[in-house]
């Protein structure tokens, strides 16, 4: 949601002043990035109404538009800084890091990287590559305060202590954030870049780099995070922040446009509801707000029921059936139901939770002849933590994740099964949970067992640090 958000905000400002839009995807890190996230990264920005000048399928003359293709690019820069002085290997372990920060704080220091490897002598290098170290790369940061203008911020100065030398390049060779970053924005000529506020601790680091290579510097906008009603980061931990569960619960691309382009944003005349076009023509960023913007389900429904509502019947028809009763998801369904009725009037009560978003659970359905309530409670969310946690979505790697809790809990599949059924399903019994989880995706999936555990009682900060230790004990 927040990428969307941030998306959104880019592409508006850069359709208002009649710019480029350049779309680059961030996959450097191969531990997190896939292919299938890839794929469904364009899905979504697709499925939002987003086209993009430049980028992945459309090209253009800064390509490639992956970062994971430019690698060549980035070892060249870091060679170029470590050549030059302005960059060196750092043999730090994370453990001896954590130890330096730890005694800062016991001092009253500012925690943050010391330069213990700023001087090292070929001797001291020599010996840590032959303890088997593998360094990473630091850029050298100045002894003096840094100040830029942000768009919306106005002037903002970082002092020297507050931004220590920082990392480049990780132990394995892979580039990060802090240097592709930068020098992408210079070889794709980017002018202006809205990002959000999380990343403004790293501005300064950008900055640097963009002085000593002597590249023109992009003006730099943070946007407000979003936050929880609570007031919290927003976190899927909270609310589902997939886009890929709203287009499945049955929210209109174009409602949660509207909505995110409220968040933090307002029209001139103040009006709640907007299309993007006119989001675009009235799109000035002196009426981004500066407080964190509360993202609202209840409020994006209220929303989204106002354009479901001004829709022409015809168009209303057309949209269910694409969403719900489209050839592709109903031949996912079909093979499962089919060995299950008797009539066609039999489908609707045996297979209405594949077109709901949660479902209404009767907690009597969660109770358990083997298990307290409190176990029950355990089980279910230390299956959401393994699913959440995973990446390749199918019924072979669900079901592996539920029974390594069962094996961890020392219970069979059997006996947690029953609990998964209802969670998924609402029912006692209907088609193969695995397979409907499958069919459902990873985001309802989550929804609804989380939707359990709330109905449970939910999970206190206590419990989660207990239980997630109990879960990495079982690895």
């Amino acid at each position: 949601v927040g990428l969307a958000r941030t998306a959104l905000f880019n592409w508006a400002f850069a359709r208002h002043h009649g710019g480029t839009f350049v779309f680059r995807i961030e996959d450097t890190d191969a531990a997190r990035d896939s292919q299938e996230s890839y794929e469904t990264l364009l899905e979504v920005m697709r499925w939002l109404g987003f086209s993009w000048d430049e980028g992945p399928e459309v090209g253009g003359p800064h390509g490639p538009y992956r970062q994971s293709e430019r690698f060549d690019i980035y070892a060249d820069v870091a060679r170029r800084l470590l050549e030059a002085g302005r960059a060196y290997h750092c043999y730090c372990s994370q453990e001896e890091l954590d130890e330096r920060n730890a005694q800062a704080r016991a001092e009253g220091r500012t925690p943050g990287y010391d330069g213990h490897c700023r001087d090292l002598s070929e001797e001291q290098a020599t010996a840590y590559l032959q303890d088997g170290r593998r360094p990473v790369v630091r850029f050298r940061m100045p002894d003096h305060a840094i100040t830029f203008d942000d768009l919306v911020r106005g002037e903002i100065t970082f002092q020297s202590e507050h931004v220590p030398d920082y990392v480049l390049v990780r132990g394995n060779g892979h580039p990060l954030y802090t240097l592709v970053n930068p020098v992408d924005d210079a070889l794709m000529e980017i002018t202006h870049v809205l990002r959000g506020e999380e990343w403004l601790p790293s501005a300064p680091k950008l900055i640097k780099l963009y002085e000593y290579f002597g590249w023109e510097q992009p003006k730099l906008c943070y946007m407000p995070l979003l936050r929880n009603p609570d007031k919290s980061k927003l976190s899927k931990r909270k609310n589902p922040t997939c886009i890929t569960f709203y287009e499945r619960m049955g929210f209109m691309p174009e409602a949660l446009l509207n909505y995110l382009g409220r968040m933090g944003w307002s029209m001139p005349d103040e009006r709640e509801k907007f299309s993007l076009a006119e989001m675009i023509e009235h799109f000035d960023l002196s009426r981004v707000s500066l407080g964190g913007p509360i993202f609202d389900i209840e409020k994006l429904s209220w929303l989204n029921g106002q354009w479901l509502r001004e829709l022409p019947v015809e168009e209303f028809a057309r949209r269910v059936q694409q969403w719900a009763f489209n050839p592709q998801y109903l031949m996912q369904i079909a093979p499962h139901v089919q060995q299950r009725v008797e009539t066609f009037s039999d489908i609707a009560p045996l297979s209405s939770f594949f077109f709901s978003g949660g479902v209404q659970l009767d907690a009597k359905l969660l109770e358990h002849k083997k298990l307290t309530p409190d176990q029950v409670r355990q089980a279910l969310q230390l299956v959401l933590w393994e699913l959440e946690a995973l990446r390749q979505w199918d019924k072979e790697k669900i079901t592996g994740c539920i029974q390594f809790v069962c094996e961890g809990l020392g219970l069979k599949l059997r006996d947690l099964m029953p609990l998964i059924f209802p969670a998924i399903t609402g029912k006692a019994s209907s088609v193969s949970v695995l397979d409907a989880m499958e069919i459902l995706g990873a985001d309802l999936s989550r929804f609804r067992l989380r939707q359990a555990v709330e109905l449970l009682g939910g999970v206190s900060n206590g419990e989660s640090k207990e239980w997630k230790k109990l879960l990495e004990s079982f690895r």
